[in-house]
């Protein structure tokens, strides 16, 4: 998997999307667990015209940041860097949250553990600064797409993906993405994520996923030798 390198930090992403401020709000738009191939499931919430006919965006909670972000991540949508684990593709839908029609360059952005549950420029990881961490800008269909690895757990969290969305200016929504406990079971039995001991939170154990895991958890489908994770996410664009 080829990495995508770019010189464009995230301040400089945002400064294309021009001056006007619009609060990011992340939401689920239907859909659920496909098998389908990832370019109908990534839009599965609209018609052939792009626009939604009877569709209903759920507004989820905000979640907090946590203590792992790092502020001007590169534009690319292969964040891997040569890391070891389960290959993930994330297939993000950004719309309007009252609405459902797509928003494009809207800017999405990610980061989460590796297998061994360490973030990119903290503890055992600090002399790397970027590995599973990057940003999209959505494309005319309010699409976005990140090739990554299935988050690793740590001690007193599910497995997640942090995320925020913008669409211009300083207003960011901020949440959290959660996964299947079904699909985390059988990946953590694969190398190299089952040579660590202990024991996992799961998402009814965990008290941010209480908050709106539900409606941020990915549809989660196989995809050769990994998975194809979807959700839309939603930005109101009036408040």
């Amino acid at each position: 998997m080829a990495l995508v390198n770019s010189s464009v930090s995230r301040r400089e992403a945002l400064g294309l999307l021009g001056a006007a401020a619009l609060a990011a709000v992340a939401a689920a738009c239907g859909g659920g667990s496909s098998d389908s191939a990832a370019s109908s499931s990534r839009k599965r919430s609209t018609g052939s015209s792009g626009s939604t006919s009877g569709a209903s965006c759920v507004l989820t909670s905000e979640m907090t940041e946590g203590p792992y972000y790092i502020d001007g991540e590169a534009v690319r949508s292969n964040i891997t860097e040569g890391k070891p684990g389960m290959p993930l593709r994330l297939d993000l839908t950004v719309v309007d949250a009252d609405t459902c029609q797509p928003i494009p360059g809207a800017s999405v952005e990610v980061w989460h553990a590796d297998a061994t549950g360490n973030y990119s420029g903290f503890g055992s990881a600090t002399s790397n600064r970027t590995f599973l961490r990057g940003v999209q800008i959505a494309d005319d269909d309010g699409t976005v797409t990140f090739d990554t690895l299935y988050p690793g757990w740590y001690q007193g969290r599910a497995v997640h993906i942090h995320l925020k969305a913008h669409k211009g200016g300083n207003q960011v929504h901020t949440t959290q993405l959660f996964f299947d406990e079904n699909v985390s079971d059988a990946v953590y039995m694969t190398s190299p994520y089952n040579s660590r001991s202990g024991q996992r939170t799961t998402n009814a154990q965990d008290n941010i996923y209480a908050d709106g895991g539900t409606q941020s958890t990915l549809a989660l489908a196989k995809n050769g030798d990994g998975y194809v994770g979807t959700l839309t996410l939603g930005i109101r664009t009036s408040v």
